[in-house]
């Protein structure tokens, strides 16, 4: 039996997650997962750079100082050290990966100077003629002035975001310059009728009063990492499924080579039309929450294969996908006429990497482009061996127990809430994401700052209408029409309270998840009695009076945010965003933390890979691929960090 629970530090627990069904994979099968798998670990070293211009050197200033081995390891300074250099493996950077505020050292800078001074300098990431005084002149004010570059991604309404962020997108550009840059570049190009994601994957710099951009590309900026991955892409090239996956292939590499957005497209468009193979991929600069303007895209890596057997319910849902969007309480004007090529599976993730590793998400569609999105349609996923990690670790801590209102409550939710939590999250991401349409002239990145956050909710408003209606009973996907109430209550409850376990105090929401979920929650708990506080002995609940009443303003509100992201209603949005998804409410937040520390819990998980090893016969070819689970987290990213540097 797996332990799928592992290590905590700091707020973070990890799990391991098992490939389950990987040995029934053919030896083609195995070696394309290894080949895709290595491509994938090859971009850490980009996300890390892609969030602080001083990660990596930060990384790997401390990494010398943690394995010397003539440092005292039982002092209270290194622990603290031990501890900070985790949380930054684990966010890929000084900053959180979820709230973005940067870490604060528990060591003292005169620890850091002495370890420093006793390092072997070669060992040290030192510039060509810098001593070890320079790079603590260059790098401490950067870990201990809590005021110098203190958030990763600032969505603060009102200012600067590209100057109040650490994020490593733009280089002496204002927000407004950038801005400017990126509508001249859609005016030019206002007829294509398949327009580029501007922006994604370059740096916006200004040298000698020029904005221009700086192409991530093999010959480019990140050249040195993305040359790697298109090495073992190219070895997956050898071992493809088919024709199709292996044009898909192809299409990637030239994307790397040239760093061609319109590539790029032909990439996407291809990708989302390959559904015969049972390895999948991704592979690229694609979301874009880590940009405070939503352009740029964080690198990231997933391998996967077919869960054939969970993928049933998905597919149940993708075939039905033209009913879903005709019976949505939107306007007709936002649906879309047809639905095409909307595809849903339930997959085992074989590797994660960049933004992906160690937290994951739990459901991803893709790709973004609204425009392909509507020709061409949609790829989702539902991770199905990430859930059931969480699920294992999360059965029996007492979570629940704390924060649900009653015992009758409670027992809905253990009766139904995991089949419904997956659900909602195929529903999100397979149909929520896919659904609608924007008018034409609209703008896809219209809403700024505010998009991610209207899109996330959006998508969860469409699942949340969704999973109430009598079609999920009639195909299969839940036993009876009382089920639902499980996930309305804990989506409820999350939105308005428990969330808020990951917020720390006095600071305002931020990610665009959380702000979506409070959006929905706190917009909800605004129209009435529907939802209502308790208190009992001193503690606080959320009470829904009327499920089916809660179901109605699911809709309402959907048909406003459809709206919204349909017309490109950027002040509406603003409004929505600022009145309902930012504030926390001081005192039930610090209620909230007491109740939570309490329970001696992690409020954050993450994912240690399990390691690949070839196999090899007397002619030196690969005849197996072996996994191994047992790899600690430090030594994974120590490991991680030698085989697969790339930058400085």
């Amino acid at each position: 039996m797996m332990n799928y629970s592992d290590e905590r530090f700091a707020d973070i627990q990890l799990l391991r997650y098992r490939l389950n069904g990987f040995e029934q994979l053919t030896l083609l099968q195995k070696r394309l997962v290894y080949y895709l798998s290595k491509a994938t670990l090859y971009g850490r070293d980009i996300t890390f750079d892609q969030f602080g211009r001083y990660n990596l050197r930060i990384r790997k200033m401390l990494e010398a100082v943690y394995t010397n081995v003539t440092i005292p390891h039982d002092t209270a300074d290194f622990q603290a050290l031990e501890v900070y250099l985790k949380r930054v493996w684990f966010s890929s950077g000084i900053y959180h990966h979820y709230g973005s505020e940067k870490f604060k050292p528990d060591f003292s800078q005169e620890f850091l100077h002495e370890a420093l001074l006793s390092t072997d300098a070669s060992k040290l990431p030192l510039h060509a003629g810098e001593t070890v005084e320079q790079l603590c002149d260059e790098l401490f004010p950067v870990i201990f002035d809590e005021n110098l570059l203190p958030k990763r991604v600032n969505k603060a309404d009102g200012e600067d975001l590209i100057k109040t962020s650490a994020c490593n997108f733009y280089d002496g550009v204002t927000q407004q310059e950038a801005e400017l840059f990126y509508q001249q570049q859609k005016d030019a190009a206002k007829d294509e009728a398949q327009p580029v994601s501007y922006g994604l994957n370059s740096t916006l710099v200004k040298k000698e009063g020029r904005v221009e951009e700086e192409v991530w590309s093999a010959n480019g900026r990140y050249g040195q990492a993305i040359r790697n991955i298109i090495y073992w892409l190219n070895k997956a090239l050898e071992v493809a499924e088919n024709e199709h996956q292996r044009n898909v292939v192809k299409l990637l590499v030239k994307y790397y080579e040239t760093g061609s957005l319109k590539v790029f497209n032909d990439y996407c468009i291809e990708w989302v039309s390959e559904h015969e193979g049972r390895i999948d991929f991704i592979n690229g600069f694609i979301e874009v929450y880590g940009d405070p303007l939503g352009l740029k895209g964080s690198w990231e890596g997933l391998v996967e294969y077919k869960d054939l057997e969970a993928t049933k319910r998905t597919q149940t849902i993708s075939t039905n996908a033209q009913w879903f969007e005709d019976h949505s309480p939107v306007d007709p004007r936002f649906r879309k006429p047809v639905v095409k090529g909307v595809t849903a599976n339930a997959i085992c993730a074989a590797m994660l990497g960049g933004d992906e590793y160690p937290a994951t998400a739990i459901g991803i569609n893709l790709p973004n482009a609204d425009w392909i999105r509507s020709q061409y349609g949609s790829k989702s996923i539902t991770i199905s061996n990430i859930t059931d990690a969480y699920n294992k670790a999360a059965h029996g801590n007492g979570f629940k127990e704390e924060f649900v209102i009653d015992d009758e409550t409670l027992a809905m939710i253990e009766k139904y809430g995991d089949l419904c939590d997956d659900l909602h999250t195929d529903l999100h991401e397979c149909l929520g994401h896919g659904s609608g349409q924007l008018l034409p002239g609209t703008d896809p990145d219209a809403l700024k700052a505010y998009g991610n956050t209207i899109e996330e909710a959006r998508a969860d408003l469409f699942g949340l209408y969704y999973i109430a209606d009598k079609k999920l009973v009639e195909l299969g996907l839940l036993p009876d029409g009382e089920a639902y109430k499980s996930h309305y209550y804990t989506y409820i409850m999350n939105g308005l309270m428990t969330q808020l376990i990951r917020i720390q105090p006095g600071n305002q929401i931020e990610e665009a998840h959380m702000r979506n979920r409070a959006l929905i929650a706190h917009w909800c708990f605004a129209q009435g009695d529907v939802i209502q506080w308790v208190k009992r002995e001193g503690k606080t609940y959320v009470r829904i009076t009327d499920y089916q009443a809660l179901r109605q303003l699911f809709a309402r509100l959907l048909a406003e945010i459809q709206r919204i992201k349909s017309e490109g209603d950027f002040e509406a949005a603003r409004q929505l965003v600022e009145q309902y998804a930012v504030k926390v409410d001081a005192d039930l937040h610090k209620e909230i933390l007491e109740r939570y520390k309490r329970l001696n819990l992690a409020p954050y998980k993450g994912f240690i890979n399990p390691v690949m090893r070839p196999v090899l016969d007397a002619h030196g070819e690969i005849a197996d691929i072996q996994l191994d689970y047992s790899e600690s987290y430090a030594h994974q990213m120590l490991r991680y960090s030698t085989e697969y540097a790339t930058l400085i």
